[in-house]
């Protein structure tokens, strides 16, 4: 998985939106393949966000989540110029952190 995470955090009042695009092949573990052997399951488990380095959202995921998840949250007390970091962990221990600046 080379492609990173497309993330956009702006600003509107006192939160800011976030919308998250992540890149992963999200396998249910419930498919078979062309030999008809049961695909392994491959997903993501774990998501954080931080804002400046401070959580502010936990999830846990599993394997019903589709390919390529997109995710949308928003922050209150957010400003342009923040940090906000995304974070996930897949069920095999690969994990990606991307991050974006508040416009």
């Amino acid at each position: 998985m080379a492609d990173p995470m497309r993330i956009r955090a702006q600003v509107s009042g006192d939160k800011a939106t976030v919308r998250v695009l992540m890149s992963h092949e999200m396998e249910s573990g419930q498919r078979k393949d062309a030999a008809g052997k049961l695909v392994p399951a491959w997903y993501i488990q774990e998501v954080t966000a931080a804002l400046n380095g401070k959580q502010v959202l936990a999830a846990e995921w599993g394997p019903a989540v589709s390919k390529n998840p997109f995710m949308q949250f928003a922050i209150k007390g957010a400003k342009a110029g923040d940090k906000v970091a995304v974070t996930w962990k897949d069920n095999k221990g690969d994990t990606r952190t991307d991050e974006a600046t508040v416009s």
